[in-house]
């Protein structure tokens, strides 16, 4: 998630590299072997290969999806947050500390007449509003911030198809 500078060129992704990245998408808890079988190489290859993905960040993690109902978190908000000055202080700690708070699933600094979208799980709608006003709107620099509920999330199938 976070970024400092432009990210270094990195070598284009060549269709092994692309099926080992499918292949993890679909299933970040393959075996290596079947990961070799299903793209057609080596083991050892394919050792090599995703390792060298891992390094140049192409894969970034592997995770587990978890659902927040399931774990006491059943309201789901985006909250829009828009500050009211640029100054790069808040900006900078708003970036470090937000995405460590409870139940922030994402952070997202984006262009437009909001400055982040954060993605929360909370235990209930006052436990949302709690987390609006003592951590967000609270903060140095924040003007507004804007809830919009999620009645549902769907998830994609993959980034390169």
């Amino acid at each position: 998630m976070a970024r400092n500078g432009p990210k270094p060129e990195l070598p284009p992704l060549d269709e092994t590299d692309r099926a080992l990245v499918r292949l993890l998408e679909a299933d970040g808890r393959a075996s290596n072997a079947a990961l070799a079988r299903e793209a057609g190489i080596a083991e050892s290859t394919c050792l090599v290969r995703v390792r060298s993905l891992r390094e140049r960040g192409v894969i970034r993690g592997i995770h587990a999806d978890i659902d927040p109902h399931a774990v006491g978190r059943p309201v789901e908000a985006m909250i829009a947050v828009r500050f009211g000055g640029h100054l790069r202080a808040h900006f900078e700690q708003f970036r470090e500390e937000v995405p460590r708070l409870p139940g922030v699933r994402a952070a997202y600094h984006v262009s437009g007449a909001n400055d982040y979208f954060v993605l929360v799980a909370a235990e209930s709608a006052d436990a949302l509003r709690d987390f609006v006003l003592d951590h967000l709107t609270s903060r140095p620099g924040v003007l507004h911030a804007e809830s919009a509920l999620i009645f549902e999330s769907l998830r994609g199938q993959s980034t390169l198809t």
